[in-house]
């Protein structure tokens, strides 16, 4: 199954062959669904691994309409959907300007309360009140959203005040400028500044993965660099390194980096070392 998931990130990342990553994306969550989930940790971790990169490869093939539903499908409960997945279709919806498709799922997301013992709750509160009410003008729901239980669960109370200031200077802004949008021209900026970034890692991603294939190239492990390519495309392209959500995955990053380079330098360093004692 983990090769399947390896299939789909190579497809989408390497070969740009979107639909063939989606397609293959859907093979691995049919798989799963059909499979007798005795660890039921490891079958999550790998349906939210399609998930995420389904997503991707609709938003690639200019398909984001479908993606809330893609995903509902594949959760039969809209509050078992992972945080990360959640948070990601926020985003998604956020920057294609349709941030109400997402709202009442966030929404009911947010209220459940198991959810707010989930990891990524609060980046999910974080995310829904500035990527979707803020956005939408809807300040008295997002002044409850804050003061509530989602809100004192969610934020810290110094974190509460700087949303309500928040709020507060969007709504202050829109009353002088009715007809400009400030979190728009935010999100153009941003996408505008990490374009030539996200373009120069996919294109090492790519190359690093044709040198491999070359015979000769070396003899460390495939998957593990593989995967550490998978983990740079998440937490780049779908993720802000600077969000809670993301140390999970950048030290699981670290780790398989300090692995690959034990297996490539440390057999060189030990014949040096040995070479100095003789």
């Amino acid at each position: 199954m983990f090769s399947m998931l390896e299939s789909a990130a190579e497809q989408l990342m390497v070969h740009k062959d979107f639909q063939a990553a989606f397609d293959t994306c859907n093979q691995g969550l049919e798989s799963l669904a059909n499979m007798e989930q005795e660890d039921n940790n490891r079958c999550g971790e790998l349906k939210a691994g399609f998930c995420i990169l389904g997503i991707q490869a609709l938003a690639e093939l200019n398909q984001w309409h479908g993606v809330l539903s893609w995903v509902l499908q594949h959760y039969e409960h809209q509050e078992k959907v992972p945080a990360k997945i959640m948070q990601m279709c926020i985003l998604l919806y956020s920057k294609v300007g349709e941030p109400a498709v997402i709202q009442e799922v966030a929404r009911v997301w947010l209220q459940c309360l198991s959810n707010s013992r989930v990891a990524g709750f609060g980046t999910v509160a974080e995310l829904y009140l500035l990527h979707v009410l803020v956005p939408l003008g809807h300040m008295e729901e997002a002044r409850e959203l804050i003061a509530g239980e989602v809100g004192n669960s969610a934020f810290t109370e110094d974190q509460r005040q700087t949303a309500l200031d928040v709020v507060e200077e969007k709504e202050h802004q829109n009353e002088e400028n009715p007809g400009c949008n400030p979190n728009s021209e935010i999100a153009a900026q941003t996408v505008s500044t990490q374009g030539s970034v996200i373009h120069k890692l996919e294109v090492m991603l790519r190359l690093l993965y044709r040198r491999l294939l070359v015979p000769g190239s070396g003899s460390f492990p495939l998957r593990r660099v593989f995967l550490a390519a998978i983990l740079l495309y998440m937490l780049f392209v779908r993720m802000d390194p600077a969000l809670p959500s993301a140390y999970m995955w950048i030290s699981k990053l670290l780790q398989l980096l300090k692995q690959m380079w034990s297996a490539m330098f440390a057999p060189y360093y030990q014949t040096l070392t040995q070479s100095k004692r003789l």
